[in-house]
């Protein structure tokens, strides 16, 4: 078993948890019809976070990967055009966490936490914010300027 997290386009995703769960489904099924090792596929943010997670997390089977699979922090990535799947190490959950976090916040894309259930985080005002507080729709009861109630 591995600690997983899915980096997503929040432009791709869909905007409540129930259609993201759904959609979460479809992407993970790898229908697109590519190979999925291939980082120039997806979008420009989630290509950027993971040249930049390949840093502390290296790709075991990747274009970059090496045959040497003896460190710990090598993780495998599946890459579809709008996310992107890691699997890290369940020794290096917390950290890989932390990290994944800090670089989707730099980059502007979601980031999702299947292994916990976690809250499905997006960018917003340039921070990672949940979903559901980001997505609300606040219904419009302002009254009308000649009311007086």
């Amino acid at each position: 078993m591995s600690y997983d997290l899915m980096i997503f386009s929040s432009e791709a995703a869909p905007k409540t948890r129930a259609d993201f769960m759904l959609w979460y489904a479809r992407q993970t099924a790898w229908t697109e019809g590519h190979s999925y090792q291939n980082p120039t596929i997806t979008t420009p943010g989630l290509r950027s976070w993971y040249l930049d997670m390949m840093q502390t997390f290296p790709d075991m089977n990747g274009p970059e990967a090496t045959d040497d699979h003896t460190s710990e922090y090598e993780t495998d990535y599946t890459i579809g055009r709008a996310v992107i799947y890691a699997a890290f190490s369940w020794r290096l959950a917390e950290e890989a966490n932390t990290t994944a976090r800090q670089l989707a916040q730099k980059h502007q894309v979601g980031l999702y936490d299947p292994s916990f259930n976690g809250p499905i985080l997006v960018p917003h005002n340039g921070q990672l914010k949940p979903m559901e507080g980001v997505n609300t729709r606040i219904q419009d009861v302002r009254k009308p300027w000649w009311k007086v109630w």
